[in-house]
């Protein structure tokens, strides 16, 4: 497993109030999470311990969920799965002949994962490419370079996230919804450099400079909402 395992992780989210988070995930987010999901992430968090901060908070999912079928997605795409819990809620929010498109550079964490999508009967949906991001994406640019995809979600590779949009408004249909995960990095983005652990101001920095250019781009509709880690909807225009 090749993913950096050196610094702590901090706890994800922006509340900075912990009894108001333990509020919404115990009143409408955990009632209301799928069997396997719930199963997957305590798995995550027995296997992984301070690594399963990686994966999308619960109450993230639903919203993700709901959008997905108020958009009546069907062909979505997603970068950056690790241990699989925001693919399975999209596999789950889809319709039965959807389609998802995995990549990650780390299949043996998403094999973990794969025992509870396929419990959920759900497999059938996702197309898994092991894959470093931009280089899978620059592959599906060479052999179908057409917009297909209604949505698309991205969570690695924080640094190469400008890059990957520029790729993904040529993948993602016209109305289509290109959404870009932990966009407030932690509530770091609001804070002076100085009291930022050393190891996450490089990921700080590409995600203020992205968040300025997706607030000046005439060719998407954006919305910044401030769940789970910052969530970054690009509805494209153009």
């Amino acid at each position: 497993m090749e993913r950096d395992m050196e610094f702590l992780i901090p706890t994800k989210g922006i509340l900075k109030s912990e009894e108001l988070k333990k509020y919404i995930l115990e009143t409408t987010a955990y009632p209301r999470e799928h069997e396997e999901l719930k199963k997957l992430r305590e798995a995550t968090v027995e296997k992984f311990g301070n690594l399963s901060e990686m994966e999308v908070p619960v109450d993230e999912g639903h919203f993700l969920s709901m959008l997905l079928k108020m958009m009546n997605a069907k062909k979505t795409l997603e970068l950056g799965v690790f241990t699989g819990y925001s693919l399975l809620a999209t596999a789950l929010a889809l319709p039965e002949d959807g389609h998802i498109t995995a990549i990650d550079i780390d299949k043996e964490f998403y094999e973990f994962g794969l025992e509870f999508i396929k419990n959920a009967g759900v497999d059938h949906k996702i197309n898994f490419i092991e894959s470093d991001g931009l280089q899978a994406l620059d592959n599906m640019l060479a052999e179908n370079p057409k917009p297909e995809f209604d949505f698309a979600f991205i969570d690695a590779d924080k640094p190469n996230y400008a890059n990957a949009y520029e790729r993904l408004m040529k993948l993602v249909k016209v109305g289509g919804i290109i959404a870009f995960d932990n966009t407030l990095w932690f509530g770091f983005v609001a804070e002076e450099e100085e009291s930022v652990p050393v190891h996450m101001r490089v990921n700080r920095k590409a995600l203020m400079e992205l968040n300025k250019q997706l607030a000046s781009d005439p060719r998407i509709e954006v919305s910044q909402v401030s769940i789970g880690d910052g969530v970054t909807l690009c509805r494209r225009l153009m």
